[in-house]
């Protein structure tokens, strides 16, 4: 069900848990999905002794899809017009990440959102804005 323009009021805030305890697994395969190989993202061994990350952590991009996911639940299919963020902080495996849109501006069609996901910990790993055509 699409949004509409009486729903809507500056401040109002849609939330929602996007991924709980972000596995390995669920990394690997956004690496293959994407075609991103870094072995910063799949290579323990790699990540921690030659990097001297702690270790391996997720694409910004899985980030970003999983906070689009939260996106399309609030605003539904099809309607974003504009979509972009800031990737703050680095998502680990083991994760849970709670991804929050806050209404900034209603227009006549049109919803502009700020966005901001956060791990367990109350920790920012993504800002961003948003904007989806909304009925009258």
């Amino acid at each position: 069900m699409a949004l509409k323009k009486s729903q809507l009021k500056v401040g109002d805030v849609h939330e929602e848990v996007v991924v709980e305890n972000l596995s390995r697994g669920l990394i690997v395969m956004y690496a293959g999905t994407s075609g991103d190989y870094n072995p910063l993202h799949s290579d323990e061994v790699y990540t921690t002794q030659v990097a001297g990350y702690p270790s391996v952590f997720a694409h910004g991009m899985l980030t970003m899809g999983l906070t689009g996911k939260m996106l399309t639940n609030y605003v539904g299919d099809g309607r974003l017009t504009k979509y972009g963020v800031r990737f703050t902080n680095q998502v680990w495996p083991g994760d849970t990440l709670t991804a929050k849109a806050t209404v900034a501006e209603v227009r006549d069609d049109e919803v502009d959102l700020t966005l901001e996901t956060v791990n367990q910990d109350g920790k920012t790993v993504v800002t961003g804005n948003a904007t989806a055509r909304i009925d009258a």
